[in-house]
């Protein structure tokens, strides 16, 4: 399946899937009124996108290109302080102390995984995970493509409704 895939971080963070020809397009999208720092990490020994991770501003979008058969997830960090060479923190999501990860992030986070079919009749895979807690709001809006593919999402604060001994 070739499309194209929508990513928000919300209030929402929102990752769009695109597909095109045989190519897949990542859009992240920061619907929040602050910024967050998108983190990618590949699954299967494919290219990083991103470059692993970036500031993105609210209201901005950034497109990423996967190739086909590419895994991995993304997720949203919160409350970064990065120096000039991308040495930092943050107070979600973070991976190590670095701008563009190598590793998964710290709990609590929100995450999106994927798992982009590799060739013309395969189907691409996704969910939104909350086994790693939660951070930020996040939808997935597929389009393009072929098949049946829904919008997924967690865009309430479950923490504001989640128990405090949890």
């Amino acid at each position: 399946m070739a499309g194209s895939l929508k990513i928000h971080f919300l209030p929402l963070f929102f990752i769009g899937l695109s597909t095109m020809a045989s190519a897949t397009l990542f859009t992240l999208q920061n619907s929040c009124t602050y910024t967050v720092w998108p983190a990618t990490i590949s699954g299967n020994g494919a290219a990083v996108l991103g470059g692993g991770g970036f500031e993105l501003a609210p209201g901005d979008t950034v497109q990423l290109p996967a190739p086909q058969g590419w895994s991995g997830r993304f997720w949203a960090r919160t409350g970064c302080d990065f120096n000039a060479a991308g040495n930092g923190q943050c107070t979600t999501g973070d991976c190590g102390g670095v701008l563009k990860c190598t590793g998964g992030g710290a709990p609590p986070v929100s995450l999106v995984e994927f798992t982009i079919g590799s060739g013309d009749a395969s189907k691409d895979f996704y969910d939104v995970s909350l086994v790693d807690g939660y951070n930020v709001g996040l939808s997935v809006q597929p389009s393009g493509g072929s098949g049946d593919c829904q919008s997924a999402g967690c865009v309430s604060d479950v923490n504001a409704d989640c128990p405090k001994e949890l």
